[in-house]
């Protein structure tokens, strides 16, 4: 069976017609662990499930899986089994093989699951991922979470809300999003937050405001606006903010390089006739579009040469962090970095 979305295994659960081998793996982590939790709830709640439930974490063998796997169900008509994070890329050959005649040959009283909570792969940079997905495919179903893009996550952020007998607008499902960035676990703990704040009323602007936490991300896109408007008491005082929160400044000027990084390429993609939303295409931006917004924003004064400029002020900033002796002068050198910047918009703004 080739791969399968996210509404089918929806609909295979519900319908109580599982096939017995899953892989489920991806971006979107939340996601994924809430549905091998509704895949594997009636196991869980059925009677015996110490002989008709059997989970097993990444270090275990392909024989120790095997055994779950081929024993007969207790009292029920099928059993499952569960392997959390297990590691294609760790496998010799000799566990290959064995692997690949179990996932052949998944019997049909058993539910077999590989599935990633916490493992990245990148199955097109390895033969070994490439090779597993295939033959669970031809045997199986595989299911990849990939990450949403901003408006499906307004939409599910709605949802929920109103799941929790609240009521969220768009507007302010983006301006979450826009504070929290685009990972569910973290998008989640803000809204029950503000539901439980709201208390099963509508969450407003205000609430919004005061309640959601602003991630560094957030943070460093505020100082980007700061340093190309030419703010400088501003953007001081977002350095004194995020280092006073025990942010180092290798992790600050990271972030930052890639807000410059993008404004650059949306002034390229402007300035060869195409959208600001044409860095999409080849940049990681699902789920994240709204830092090209950002970009576009920040960099409408700025020419090509004044942010090529700044890129290689920020590269310069990396070299001297690197060779940096302490935190003392990690401060200074960003201190350094913050003025050149500053000097670079002030005196290169489009005409």
């Amino acid at each position: 069976m080739p791969e399968i979305n996210e509404t089918k295994l929806h609909e295979q659960i519900s319908k109580n017609q599982l096939c017995s081998l899953y892989f489920l793996y991806g971006d979107e982590k939340f996601l994924l662990k809430r549905d091998v939790l509704r895949l594997t709830k009636k196991f869980v709640a059925a009677d015996f499930p110490e002989f008709n439930y059997n989970t097993f974490p990444h270090t275990v063998s392909v024989d120790e899986i095997a055994d779950a796997v081929v024993a007969l169900p207790f009292m029920a008509e099928r059993k499952c089994v569960t392997v959390s994070d297990f590691n294609i890329d760790a496998c010799g050959t000799s566990e290959l093989n064995k692997l690949q005649e179990l996932i052949e040959n998944v019997p049909d009283t058993t539910v077999l699951v590989f599935f990633l909570p916490t493992l990245e792969i990148d199955e097109k940079k390895s033969a070994k991922w490439r090779n597993f997905i295939k033959r669970v495919d031809a045997t199986g179903c595989t299911v990849h979470y990939t990450r949403r893009s901003e408006g499906d996550l307004e939409k599910f952020l709605c949802r929920e809300a109103e799941k929790k007998g609240c009521t969220l607008s768009r507007p302010l499902a983006n301006r979450i999003i826009r504070y929290t960035g685009s990972d569910l676990n973290a998008l989640i703990n803000e809204l029950q937050k503000l539901c439980a704040f709201a208390g099963g009323g509508e969450i407003t602007a205000e609430q919004v405001e005061n309640i959601v936490t602003k991630n560094m991300e957030t943070t460093v896109f505020l100082l980007s606006n700061a340093l190309v408007r030419g703010d400088y008491s501003k953007a001081y005082g977002l350095l004194d903010l995020l280092i006073n929160q025990g942010e180092k400044p290798i992790t600050i000027l990271s972030v930052l390089s890639g807000a410059y990084i993008d404004m650059y390429r949306v002034r390229a993609a402007i300035q060869s006739g195409k959208t600001a939303q044409a860095p999409a295409d080849y940049g990681d931006y699902k789920g994240r579009e709204f830092r090209l917004k950002y970009a576009q924003r920040d960099m409408r004064d700025l020419s090509l040469e004044v942010l090529r400029e700044s890129l290689g002020l920020l590269l310069s900033c990396d070299l001297s962090l690197k060779l940096s002796t302490g935190d003392t002068m990690d401060r200074i050198v960003l201190e350094k970095l913050f003025s050149q910047l500053l000097m670079a918009a002030h005196r290169g703004h489009v005409a």
